[in-house]
């Protein structure tokens, strides 16, 4: 079943942050710290309690996977077009638990709250290196919007 996180789900999520940090750590060891995550327990419960930053979680009984959302808005600019997006911060299936498609109904959960809140489109960024999540996106139905690149120095 999903639904949204609870403060009592927080000790799993750091579990589940801790291994996303570490995909993260092994593609890019130059930017990301090892063993560590984006958030703590403080900061978890402060954005647990943020509508506009849902925190969706696959539990069958134990956590499997999750998935952290931001809704923003672009109303009357100069340039772009009236849009709101919901952003995928971050999201993670349990290194245990991939393969049995708790990816794809996180996925399609967070859909289809963004068409029920009114969303134009989703949007996430992918490091590049990461093929698995990248192959996975594409095969949602998520296509390349933009590319950052840099330059080591």
């Amino acid at each position: 079943m999903i639904r949204k996180a609870s403060k009592e789900d927080i000790g799993r999520i750091i579990e589940l942050l801790h291994q996303v940090n570490m995909v993260h750590y092994r593609l890019r060891p130059d930017l990301f710290k090892p063993y560590t995550t984006k958030y703590n327990e403080q900061e978890l419960e402060n954005l647990l309690g943020d509508d506009s930053k849902p925190v969706f979680v696959y539990d069958d009984g134990t956590v499997q996977g999750y998935a952290f959302c931001q809704i923003t808005e672009v109303r009357g600019d100069q340039l772009l077009q009236d849009n709101k997006t919901l952003y995928i911060d971050d999201i993670c299936v349990d290194e245990a638990a991939r393969g049995k498609h708790v990816g794809k109904a996180l996925y399609e959960y967070v859909r289809d709250y963004a068409l029920s809140v009114g969303c134009n489109n989703i949007t996430l960024n992918v490091w590049e290196g990461n093929d698995p999540a990248l192959a996975f996106y594409k095969n949602m139905g998520m296509q390349v919007r933009k590319t950052t690149m840099e330059v080591i120095l």
